[in-house]
Formats: structure tokens, C-alpha cells, sequence
């Protein structure tokens, strides 16, 4: 009942316009004096009130239309998730223009591709670091015209400070600002997202401002964000489901807090902001869990305590009397474990969402015993973000919940999961047959495959083009077998092997905040770790455990400790921590054939 209101309040003081370029100048009127961005300076949170964002995004946006930028131009960002990268954003797109996201960790390369194939005419760098990957790349951007620094460094030869075009910008009529925002059109282009490229070049996305306001809507009927919440952001907002959570949070009225570029700082950052919604992706999650389970003196202990602490809350949610032999006992958890993760998160997370990539089942039973409920939701760029969605009073361990109303789902004869609403994007730019076969008659086609159970959950069985046919014809999908070895505190990738082949193989790379504590209590280097005889006892322990849970055909027989962690860097993973498993396959071809010649 209770998220059921949370989606009702959520909806009407919302700014409900039909682009978000309307519901930028809108949230800033209605929401003037509340805090709108938070940010770690000097050992501090520093607090930006929605009328001063408000002001910075309008002077951005008036001196975007000072250099000469047109409706629907392209004008990309290529900065670490920070206030500056909001204010580009919402500047960008009330100007009329077209926001292009780069993620930060792309290299110059992958920068240049996306520049040049979006044919970008300006762009935001944050820093040196990022400048010196355009200036690398220059010479192949004919179209780029401007380039803006939020920090330009010592050398600024050819570059306009933030602060120049946004003095460009004052010197402009404000109303102009609400004029070029009202004239955009729900029809109007409002974000160029590129996918990860998991399976080949990047493809970008086209989501339209009406595809953003029909998802904001269907979202914030959920209730999963409220009036003034506090949310802490992790993700890049290069990626679609940062963007959405910004553009929901500027709906309600809500704080963003944004992290600091350090990984080592998400749980003070968490303990020090307290949000009260928190996205993330499956790694932090896991991570988070390893922490708050290592100090655990018994793993029976700990199962029984999680067994209890879901009984109850069910219980709880569903309004029911607790027994005293249940009340008694998980009072005890309550002060010896519960209330202590949810310390973690700062005390008072009302919910957290994890996306982008499976989340194992315990680790989101655990929270959710914790007083922490996690909900695994789906959705992808294509669907301007998210497809499902899970409430209090409406989820199920395993499943992403529910497809989100006014969508449409079918499941395909190949068991393809096949989706049709208005949050779905246009089509890829200049890429007319990838367009076509991602849409047909209105149906987008995730590739992902899929299960709906009778009151609708959708469960996600596996990638397409993942699935392993081993040489005897059996069907298997990795994910569920790298998603359980992954849950061992040291392992950090688990990759999973062998199509036509007779058998599974995996590689697998440990974690490497978690390898300096192995190698002191077992002294040893940190260096030997990975080929040491007691961490190949240690990954052959829950190998043997995650093996035991499915046939014999799809067990893994064979794997190797790889000597580094897969990195985006090196080219195994994407920007939002997804595997290339046809680049670590390829990379890795003779450690994987040495598997089946031994």
C-alpha cells in the first residue's frame, strides 16, 4: 500500500511536461530552494540549490546558442559523473540540441568513433585528461567546431572554458532559454547513447525527449523515487540508466549526490549522504556484500539469519502478526547483523535497484533479510532504459518484476523476449539494418530470452547470442554458472567456456581489493596468489558447490586463474562492467584450447 501512494504523490507533484528539455526550466521553477546537487569538496558535501543549477544550465545553454549551435546539432560529454556533467546536459538539451554521451574511460580511439559518427560540432571535456584525447583525435573531426573544459588546464589553446561560454550566456536574453526550450518537440531527438559493444562497433541509440518523458513517467508510477529524496550516484551518467535517474530526481525534487571518482569512497560516500535510493550495478552490490559478510563466524549461521530475516519482512509487508518464536529470534539478528549492513548504506535506503547486468539471487535475499531491499529490474538503451519493475508490495527473488505499464511483452517461438511502448527508441543512427532487425512492425528485439510466470514476472533465462552449444548439442546459458562462482569474496570475473566443444572450461580472475588479505593470511606475495596451490583449493571449493547444483553436462570441468582482473582498459569489458566474451574468447584462445589438448 505504501508504494502504491509513494507512486500516486510521486506523479502529481512531478513537472509532467511531454519533453525534457520543458521539464528542466519547469523543475527549476517549482523547486527553486530545495538542493538539487551535492559533491565531496575540501572534506565537505557542497550543496547547489535547484535555482543556481538552474542558472548554470540556462547560461550553458544561452551560449551554446551564442557559438551558432542549431536545433537538433549534436553536442557530446565526455566527463566523469559530476555536477558540470548535468548542467552540459540539461544546457545541451533546452538549447534544442542533441546530448551525446562519451564514457570517460574510453580511450581516444573510441572517443574519436563516437565524435565522428555522431558528428558531434562541440564537446564538454572535463579535464586535461580528457582534453588530450580529443586533441589526439582532432584531425579526424571535421564537424567539431567547439571545445568546451569544465577544467581546461594549463593548455587552453583552442578551448572555451566553462565559465567563457557561460559569461556568452549571460550576455543573452533569459527568456530565449525558456523560448528554445519550449520549441523542442516530443518527436525531437534528445540523447545519442552509444551501446557498449559488447558484440562489435558501438551502435548509437536515438531516444527521443517524448521516449525520456514516457519512461520518466512509467517509472515514477512505481513510487521508486519520492519528493526530496536523496540519491547517491555511482553510475557514469554516460550510460542510459544514470540519465534516467537524473532526469526522475529532477522531476521530484530530489538531491542527487554524486560519488567521487574513487571506488575505494562508495561506502563513506553512502554512510555520509544516507540516500534513500540507491541504482547501481550488480558489481557494487556484490562488492558491498563481501564486506558485509567476511566478519560472518558461520556461514550456518549466517544462512539461517537471512532464511529469517525474508520470512519476517514478507511477513511484515504482507501485514501480518509475527509470532514470538519468530519475533524473538530475529530481534536477536536484528542487533547482531540487520542493523549493521544497513549502516552500510547510511541508514536509511528505502530502496536500491540493480541493473545492466544479473545479479545472483542470494546476494539480493541477503539485503533484503538486512532491511535493504535490492530489486533487479531490466531494460536496456533501446528501451530508454528500463522495460521492468519491482515494488515492495510487488516483487519476486530471480525475477526483473513486472513489464511496465503502457508496455507490451511477448516471448518469440525461439523464446526471444519481444517488447512495444513509447519509451521505445527511434533506431540506430546512420545504421538502417541494424534498425531493422532490432524493430519489426513496432516489436523491439532484445535478444535477450525470456520466461513470463502467471502474474507476470518476467524472468531473463539467458543472452541469444551467449548461449554455449556444447559439441553434444546440449543448450546452456553461462551466466547462471558465472553468476554463482562470483559469489566467492575473491573471485571478481568468472568467465564461462566451450561452445562446440565437449565440455565447459572457465577462466577466472580474482578480486583485487580481496588478493593483499589472502596473500597475508597464507603467506604469500600478493604476486603468487593467483598461481598458488591455496587459491586454486580455494575457486576449486565453490566450483565444486556451483557444479553440484546442475547436470553433469553443464558442469565445469577445467579453469584457470588468469594473473590480472579483466578491465575495460585491456579491452574485456565495457564501460558499465559487462564481459566482451568474444574478446576475453579470442584473447584467451590458447589458454582455452590448452584445456581440451591436456
Amino acid at each position: 500500500m505504501e508504494a502504491a501512494t509513494g507512486a500516486k504523490n510521486a506523479l502529481e507533484m512531478g513537472t509532467q511536461t511531454r519533453t525534457i528539455a520543458a521539464e528542466v526550466p519547469a523543475a527549476v521553477a517549482k523547486h527553486s530552494a530545495h538542493v538539487a546537487q551535492m559533491y565531496k569538496h575540501g572534506g565537505d558535501w557542497a550543496k547547489i540549490t535547484y535555482e543556481d543549477m538552474g542558472t548554470a544550465s540556462r547560461e550553458i545553454a544561452l551560449g551554446l546558442l551564442d557559438l551558432g549551435i542549431q536545433p537538433r546539432d549534436r553536442v557530446a560529454i565526455l566527463s566523469h559523473t559530476r555536477p558540470e556533467w548535468t548542467w552540459a546536459n540539461f544546457g545541451t538539451v533546452t538549447a534544442g540540441a542533441t546530448s551525446v554521451s562519451i564514457y570517460q574511460t574510453n580511450s581516444p580511439e573510441e572517443c574519436r568513433y563516437v565524435l565522428e559518427h555522431s558528428e558531434s560540432v562541440a564537446v564538454f571535456a572535463e579535464d586535461e585528461e580528457q582534453l588530450a584525447k580529443i586533441r589526439a583525435v582532432r584531425e579526424h573531426l571535421p564537424a567539431l567546431r567547439h571545445v568546451i573544459a569544465f577544467e581546461p588546464g594549463s593548455d587552453s589553446d583552442g578551448v572555451i572554458t566553462l565559465e567563457e561560454l557561460r559569461e556568452r550566456g549571460r550576455g543573452r536574453d533569459e527568456a530565449e532559454w525558456q523560448q528554445a526550450a519550449e520549441a523542442v518537440k516530443p518527436e525531437d531527438p534528445c540523447q545519442f547513447i552509444y551501446t557498449s559493444g559488447t558484440t562489435g562497433p558501438p551502435k548509437g541509440c536515438v531516444i527521443t525527449h517524448g521516449n525520456y518523458a514516457a519512461m520518466r513517467d512509467m517509472v515514477l508510477g512505481q513510487g521508486a523515487v519520492e519528493e526530496q529524496d536523496a540519491v547517491y550516484l555511482y553510475l557514469p551518467l554516460a550510460h542510459s540508466f544514470a540519465l534516467l535517474i537524473q532526469f526522475l530526481v529532477l522531476d521530484v525534487g530530489g538531491t542527487i549526490a554524486y560519488w567521487q571518482k574513487d571506488p575505494t569512497k562508495i561506502v563513506p560516500d553512502l554512510q555520509e549522504v544516507r540516500p534513500h535510493y540507491f541504482p547501481s550495478v550488480p558489481r557494487i552490490f556484490e562488492k558491498i556484500y563481501t564486506l558485509a559478510t567476511s566478519n560472518a563466524p558461520d556461514a550456518e549461521q549466517l544462512e539461517k539469519a537471512v532464511a529469517l530475516g525474508v520470512k519476517v519482512r514478507e511477513m511484515q509487508q504482507r501485514g501480518e502478526e509475527i509470532p514470538a518464536e519468530l519475533q524473538e529470534p530475529f530481534d536477536q539478528a536484528e542487533e547482531a547483523l540487520y542493523k549493521n549492513v544497513r549502516a552500510i548504506f547510511g541508514g536509511r535506503v528505502r530502496q536500491g535497484v540493480s541493473g545492466a547486468a544479473p545479479i545472483a539471487k542470494e546476494v539480493l535475499e541477503f539485503f533484503y533479510a538486512c532491511g535493504i531491499p535490492i530489486f533487479e529490474g531490466y531494460g536496456m538503451t533501446e528501451t530508454s532504459t528500463a522495460a521492468t519493475a519491482q515494488t515492495l508490495d510487488s516483487f519476486r527473488f530471480g525475477s526483473v518484476g513486472r513489464i511496465l505499464e503502457p508496455m507490451e511483452a511477448k516471448i518469440a517461438e525461439d523464446g526471444e523476449l519481444l517488447l512495444r511502448g513509447p519509451n521505445i527508441f527511434e533506431g540506430y543512427y546512420k545504421n538502417e539494418e541494424a534498425t531493422r532487425e532490432a524493430l519489426e512492425d513496432g516489436w523491439l528485439h532484445t535478444g535477450d530470452l525470456a520466461h513470463i510466470d502467471e502474474d507476470g514476472f518476467v524472468f531473463i533465462t539467458g543472452r541469444k547470442k551467449d548461449i554455449i552449444i556444447t559439441a553434444g548439442g546440449k543448450n546452456i546459458t553461462p551466466a547462471n554458472l558465472e553468476n554463482g562462482l562470483k559469489q566467492n569474496r575473491y573471485i571478481s570475473q568468472a568467465v564461462v567456456l566451450g561452445d562446440r566443444k565437449p565440455y565447459l572450461v572457465a577462466l577466472i580472475t580474482l578480486d583485487p581489493d580481496e588478493v593483499p588479505g589472502f596473500a597475508e593470511q597464507h603467506g604469500l606475495a600478493p604476486e603468487e596468489v593467483p598461481e598458488s596451490e591455496q587459491m586454486r583449493a580455494e575457486v576449486q571449493k565453490v566450483m565444486d558447490e556451483v557444479n553440484a547444483q546442475v547436470g553433469r553436462v553443464e558442469q565445469v570441468k577445467k579453469f584457470k586463474i588468469l594473473p590480472e582482473d579483466l578491465s575495460q582498459a585491456t579491452g574485456e569489458l565495457t564501460p558499465t562492467m559487462k564481459v566482451k566474451r568474444n574478446v576475453v574468447a579470442e584473447k584467451f584462445a590458447d589458454t582455452v584450447e590448452s584445456f581440451y589438448s591436456s
